[in-house]
């Protein structure tokens, strides 16, 4: 069993690889297409870009969804979210103290609480309507619809030229890099199609992966789509938030981590729940309940200390992810 575990993890890792591999090819063909075709960089970060460093988690949870391995697609989504907060912004404040910027403090962050509640409620139907806790296709419409407001707040801001947003930046800065001179559109073409056959095969490698550990560590799969495969996917967000921070530019990291939420919460979970129902698992209450704590708790903390997350806060951030994490597990292990 042991063999068979070790070899779960490396397909598991392959999976992953696959993954970022195709979200990465996805990204940088479209940008550079889309930029040929003259659309603003900041345009394209809200739209190529955010939706194809989302990728990953949508490939992963879509999959699962179909597969009838719901677990894993709630665990991924609401991991993914706890994972960036607790450990993105977390291990960026440890590197340098991060500054909020008043966009993200007065918008986005109460946009992002806005999210999660509407999650949340979402998923009160044992409580609301005396049926199972799933979110279904309605539920799934109705956050596309409350994502389409939202992107339609952002390109109105590129539209007006509010470009010093944080989370506008944080959105624009991956297409400024230049486009090689003599690059041909046959080129960002193939990078699109091989990003799609990564995500594809990617998806179903690391859910096949992580569902085939779960049961062999006596784990449910939810708690492998909350731990293992959720911070896999979130990866880019963790590269993207650290280097910002190193850099000093902290608002970045915010602004990276917020957007991504957003996304998870309205776009991911909401195209999930339209395609294939998506059941609130087992334990999955805590999972709720911890996503909307820690999300709550980043408001007081984006007001003190001068509008700055500071290193002890981080700390907390960083222990009380972990923490949650080892409990579920152990939780998980001993039903």
């Amino acid at each position: 069993m042991r063999e068979g575990v070790l070899a779960d993890i490396g397909l598991l890792a392959l999976g992953l690889g696959l993954l970022l591999g195709g979200g990465h090819a996805l990204v940088t063909g479209a940008s550079a297409l889309a930029r040929r075709l003259g659309v603003s960089p900041l345009l394209i970060g809200l739209t190529v870009v955010a939706f194809g460093t989302s990728a990953p988690e949508l490939a992963v949870s879509l999959d699962a969804a179909l597969a009838g391995r719901g677990g894993i697609a709630f665990g991924n989504v609401f991991g993914s979210n706890l994972a960036n907060i607790g450990l993105i912004l977390g291990i960026g404040a440890l590197v340098r103290p991060l500054v909020i910027g008043s966009g993200i403090l007065v918008r986005e962050i109460p946009l992002m609480l806005l999210a999660t509640v509407a999650a949340v409620v979402l998923a009160l139907d044992p409580w609301l309507r005396d049926a199972p806790a799933v979110f279904d296709r309605a539920d799934g419409v109705m956050l596309l619809l409350l994502f389409a407001l939202f992107l339609y707040m952002a390109v109105g801001d590129v539209l007006r030229g509010r470009a010093d947003d944080a989370l506008v930046r944080a959105a624009g800065a991956p297409p400024l890099l230049p486009i090689p001179k003599g690059e041909r559109v046959g080129r960002n073409v193939v990078l699109i199609v091989a990003g799609l056959a990564g995500l594809f095969f990617g998806g179903d490698l690391t859910v096949d992966s992580a569902t085939s550990i779960a049961r062999a560590l006596g784990v449910t799969e939810a708690v492998i789509g909350l731990t293992i495969v959720a911070v896999g996917t979130s990866l880019p967000e963790l590269v993207a938030s650290v280097i910002a921070a190193s850099r000093g530019e902290t608002d970045l990291a915010v602004g990276n981590v917020v957007g991504s939420n957003l996304f998870n919460l309205l776009f991911i979970l909401g195209t999930t729940a339209a395609v294939a129902p998506v059941p609130v698992p087992a334990g999955g209450v805590w999972d709720l309940a911890a996503v909307t704590l820690i999300t709550v708790a980043l408001l007081p903390l984006a007001v003190t200390h001068g509008r700055r997350l500071v290193r002890w806060e981080g700390a907390a951030l960083l222990l009380g992810w972990v923490a949650y994490g080892l409990w579920r597990i152990m939780a998980s292990s001993g039903a």
